[in-house]
C-alpha cells in the first residue's frame, strides 16, 4: 500500500452504546434466524421432510454413520460454543452475555465460507462439566469453535475435546491469532531480510493467543532459544515459581531478562497480546534495526503506529484494529479453515493445517490485487509492502485459496474422510459460494473511511436523519452537514437521547442564515429564470425547501455528496433535484437497483426514471448500469429482458429489447449482453444452456428491463416476496453525487445511502 495513502493513520471509527443496542434489538432481536433449505409448501413436501418420509434417511445414516453428511446439515454445520469467561476485551461477564458474540461469530461464518453455525452458551465455569457437555454434541455438528474461554481452562477444554471427539475442534482465540500473525511474519521477515531460525523474538502475553503464536512459529521453524515469552510478572525464564503453569513452563527459556524491557533490547520481532500501553518508546528504541511490531491488543494496541513513527521510520506494524494496515484479523482465518476441514470431513485441525492456512495466507499477500479490492482504495492499490503484509478481509480470493490448502494438508496428514480429486474444480465451487457482491458494501465502506467526504443530509431535523448523521461521522466515512433549524436539530437529537454538544464530523446548517444563502438563489434563478421562476420565487425554495439548499451546496461544492428522501416521494425529491443538478454531460440519467438474495446477487435498471424507454434508451440504461456494476467491482454480464426469449413469443417490447441489442452491438462496448431473454433464462445456468448461442458466459449479473413498471415491480416484489434486500434505487448519471432513500427509511439506510453517494457509486 503506497505510504501516502490520505487518512492510513486516522482515528478508530466508533458508534455510541445506543446504536450499537438498536442494531441488536431492531427488527427480530438478534442477529440469527433459521431457514428451511427445502420447500415446505404442500403436504407432500411436510411428508417428505418429516414423517413418515424422513424414517428413509434415518434407517440408511444407522447403516452407515457417514451418510449423514449426505442426507443432513451435519457436513457444513459448526457449533460456536463458550462459557463467557473471556469475552473479548471484557473478561469474564458469564455465558448469557457470551450470547451475542457468539451469534456474531455465527453470522462471520456465514458471510464469509457459506458455513451455518449454531451457538451454545454452557453456563459453567468448570473446564471438566464444559467437557462433558461438548463431548456429546459430535453427531450434530461437523466442527467445533471453542470461543472466549479463558486460560488456562481453554488449553484443557480443547486438548480433552480434541482426544474425545471424531470431528475438528478449535479454539479461535488460541489458533486463529496465531494463523494470522504468522502470515503477517512470514511476510515481515521476508522484506527485512530475515530467516526465520535466526529471528529473535519476543511475546507480551502468555494468554491462549501468545502460547498458540509460540507453538505454531516453533512448528514453523522459530528455534526455542530465540524466543522470549513475558506476562505480568515479566520474563518466563527457567527456574521461575512464580504464575507459572505447564503451558508457560514449556515456553521458559535460560536468559538473563527478567522484564519486558530488558527481552527487547535488540529483538528483531516482538509480539503484544496484552494490554494498551505495554510498549514504551524506550523498548521500540531499543530494538534491532528494522523492527516487526505486532501490537495486537484489542481495542487499544500496546502502542499505537503513530508513535512508532515518531520515534523510528524502519518499523513494520501490525495492530488489531482495521483502521490501521496490517490488521491481525482472526476473520481472515476460522471461516477458510472450517471451510476446508469441514469438505475433506476432517477428525480434527492438526498443526500442518494450521501452517498450510498461514501459508496460503503469506503467498496470497504477495500476489497482484484484484480490482474489487483494489475497488476500496480508490486509485491507490494495496502491493505487497510494509503496509501490506496480510489480506485484507473482504478479498474474494481467500475463500478459493486458504481451503483448498487446508483440506490438501488434511488429506495428506491422514485426517481427512473423504478426499477431493480435483482442487481444481473444488476452488471454482468454493468461488461460487462467495455471493459476488457480499463484500461490495464492504469495500465502499472502506474505500469512503480512507476518503471521508462532506455529505449534506437534506432532512436535517428528521429523527432517523439525525442518528444517520452521527453514524456516518462516528464510523469516519467524513463530515455530516445537517440541513435544519439548529434549535430544532438539538431538540430532535435531545428527545431521542442524542448528545450533538461537542460532536466532530457533525454540521448543521440552517438555509435562512447560511452565508451562502445569496450564492445559491443566484445560482438556481441563473438556472429557472427561462422557465417561469422569478429570483423570489428561487430565493423562497433556497429559504424554505431543503432539497433545494442541499442540491445548491452539492452542485457548488460546498458538500461532496447529498442524501434525502425520508419525507417525500421518490419522484418529488428527484423532481427537486433536477432543478439545481444536470445530467452528467455524455450520460443517461437512471435508476439502479442492488438486489441481495440468497444465491443471486443483480443489479436491475431502469427502476426509476423513463417510463417505457425505447431501443435506443435500453442500450443507453444497459451501458450506464454496467457502469455500476464495473464501480462495485464486477465483471459486467448484462442480460435485456422482455417476457419472450430470442423471439418467442413475439411482443412490441421484445422488439425495442432487440434492437437495443443491435445498437450495442455497432458500438462495440466492452462487456457481456445479449437479449431479448426472460428473467429466468437470463439467471438460470441450466435454462441458459438451452441456448448454446447465448452470448452471456454465465448468469447475468445486470438485468434492464423493458419498461420502468416491470424494473420497479420486480424489484419490490423480491424485497417483500422473495426476501431479498433492496438497495436503491441508486441514482446514475447526475453531474453531481446525490442518493433518494424510500420514503420513511431508517437510519441505516440512510447512511447506506450516504456511503455510497460518497463514494460516488453513480459514475
Amino acid at each position: 500500500m503506497d505510504d501516502q495513502t490520505p487518512n492510513s493513520r486516522r482515528k478508530r471509527p466508533t458508534f455510541t452504546d445506543q446504536e450499537a443496542l438498536q442494531f441488536h434489538q431492531s427488527g427480530r432481536p438478534g442477529k440469527l434466524e433459521v431457514v428451511a433449505t427445502k420447500p415446505m409448501a404442500t403436504q407432500r413436501d411436510l411428508s417428505l421432510a418429516y414423517s413418515p418420509g424422513v424414517a428413509v434417511p434415518v434407517l440408511a445414516i444407522a447403516a452407515d454413520p457417514a451418510r449423514a453428511y449426505d442426507y443432513t446439515a451435519k457436513g457444513n454445520l459448526v457449533g460456536v460454543i463458550s462459557n463467557g469467561t473471556a469475552i473479548l476485551g471484557l473478561g469474564n461477564r458469564g455465558a448469557l452475555a457470551s450470547k451475542p458474540v457468539m451469534e456474531g461469530k455465527a453470522v462471520l461464518f456465514k458471510r464469509f465460507a457459506d458455513i451455518d453455525a449454531f451457538d451454545l452458551e454452557v453456563g459453567t465455569e468448570d473446564a471438566d462439566e464444559l467437557i462433558n457437555c461438548v463431548r456429546y454434541l459430535g453427531p450434530t455438528f461437523g466442527g467445533i469453535n471453542l470461543e472466549d474461554i479463558k486460560a488456562p481452562e481453554c488449553f484443557i477444554v480443547e486438548e480433552r475435546l480434541r482426544e474425545l471427539m471424531d470431528i475438528p475442534v478449535f479454539h479461535d482465540d488460541q489458533h486463529g491469532t496465531a494463523i494470522i500473525a504468522a502470515a503477517g511474519l512470514i511476510n515481515a521477515l521476508h522484506l527485512t531480510g530475515r530467516e526465520m531460525a535466526q529471528t529473535r523474538l519476543v511475546v507480551n502475553g502468555a494468554g491462549a493467543a501468545g502460547i498458540a503464536c509460540l507453538d505454531l512459529l516453533k512448528a514453523l521453524g522459530l528455534r526455542p532459544e530465540n524466543v522470549i515469552l513475558c506476562d505480568t510478572k515479566g520474563v518466563v525464564y527457567q527456574g521461575r515459581q512464580e504464575g507459572m503453569n505447564q503451558w508457560k513452563s514449556a515456553h521458559a527459556v535460560r536468559t538473563d531478562a527478567r522484564t519486558l524491557a530488558d527481552a527487547m533490547k535488540g529483538a528483531d520481532a516482538v509480539f503484544g497480546l496484552s494490554a494498551k500501553g505495554a510498549f514504551t518508546d524506550e523498548m521500540i528504541r531499543s530494538m534491532a534495526a528494522n523492527p516487526i511490531i505486532f501490537a495486537m491488543a484489542n481495542p487499544d494496541p500496546e502502542i499505537t503506529p503513530e508513535d512508532v513513527a515518531a520515534i523510528r521510520g524502519d518499523a513494520i506494524m501490525a495492530t488489531g484494529r482495521s483502521d490501521y494496515p496490517n490488521q491481525i484479523n482472526n476473520v481472515l482465518g476460522f471461516p477458510y479453515i472450517f471451510r476446508g476441514a469441514l469438505d475433506v470431513r476432517a477428525t480434527s485441525i492438526t498443526m500442518e493445517m494450521k501452517i498450510a492456512a498461514a501459508q496460503a495466507l503469506a503467498d496470497l499477500a504477495r500476489e497482484d490485487v484484484p480490482d474489487e479490492v483494489a475497488a476500496a482504495y480508490q486509485g491507490s492499490r494495496p502491493r505487497f509492502g510494509r503496509e501490506y503484509i496480510i489480506p485484507v478481509p473482504f478479498d474474494p480470493r481467500l475463500i478459493s485459496t486458504v481451503p483448498p490448502a487446508v483440506a490438501e494438508a488434511a488429506m495428506e496428514a491422514g485426517v481427512a474422510g473423504r478426499a477431493i480429486p480435483n482442487m481444481a474444480a473444488y476452488r471454482d465451487e468454493l468461488q461460487a459460494r462467495r455471493d459476488p457482491t457480499a463484500g461490495v458494501l464492504s469495500r465502499v465502506f472502506e474505500r469512503v473511511r480512507k476518503y471521508p467526504k462532506r455529505v449534506v443530509f437534506a432532512e436535517g431535523e428528521e429523527e432517523q436523519v439525525i442518528r444517520a448523521a452521527m453514524s456516518f461521522a462516528n464510523q469516519g466515512l467524513g463530515t455530516a452537514i445537517l440541513v435544519g433549524r439548529e434549535d430544532r436539530v438539538v431538540a430532535t437529537a435531545a428527545a431521542a437521547g442524542i448528545d450533538l454538544e461537542g460532536r466532530d464530523g457533525i454540521e448543521i446548517h440552517n438555509a435562512r442564515l447560511s452565508k451562502r444563502n445569496s450564492a445559491y438563489a443566484q445560482y438556481l434563478y441563473a438556472r429557472l429564470q427561462r422557465q417561469g421562476f422569478l429570483f423570489r420565487d428561487c430565493q423562497r425554495l433556497i429559504n424554505q425547501d431543503r432539497n433545494h439548499f442541499a442540491a445548491a451546496m452539492t452542485a457548488l461544492g460546498d458538500a461532496d455528496a447529498m442524501v434525502t428522501g425520508v419525507t417525500r416521494n421518490f419522484s418529488v425529491a428527484f423532481d427537486d433535484v433536477r432543478h439545481v443538478i444536470d445530467d452528467k454531460p455524455g450520460h443517461r440519467v437512471i435508476g439502479v437497483s442492488l438486489c441481495l438474495s440468497r444465491g443471486h446477487t443483480v443489479l436491475v435498471a431502469d427502476t426509476a426514471v423513463t417510463e417505457m424507454p425505447n431501443a435506443a434508451a435500453l442500450a443507453e440504461i444497459a451501458v450506464e448500469a454496467a457502469g455500476v456494476a464495473r464501480r462495485m467491482g464486477l465483471e459486467p454480464r448484462v442480460a435485456l429482458l422482455a417476457f419472450s426469449t430470442f423471439g418467442h413469443p413475439e411482443g412490441e417490447r421484445s422488439r425495442h429489447v432487440r434492437e437495443a441489442v443491435k445498437i450495442l452491438d455497432g458500438q462495440r462496448v466492452d462487456f457481456e449482453y445479449d437479449g431479448d431473454m426472460a428473467a429466468d433464462v437470463a439467471l438460470n445456468r441450466d435454462l441458459m444452456a438451452a441456448y448454446p448461442f447465448c452470448r452471456l458466459t454465465g448468469p447475468a449479473n445486470v438485468l434492464v428491463m423493458p419498461a420502468f413498471h416491470s424494473a420497479s415491480i420486480s424489484s419490490r416484489m423480491l424485497a417483500q416476496l422473495g426476501g431479498a434486500t433492496v438497495i436503491g434505487p441508486l441514482i446514475v448519471g447526475l453531474d453531481r453525487s446525490v442518493q433518494i432513500v424510500s420514503l420513511g427509511a431508517t437510519d441505516t439506510d440512510l447512511v447506506r445511502a450516504a456511503a455510497l453517494a460518497a463514494y460516488n457509486i453513480g459514475g
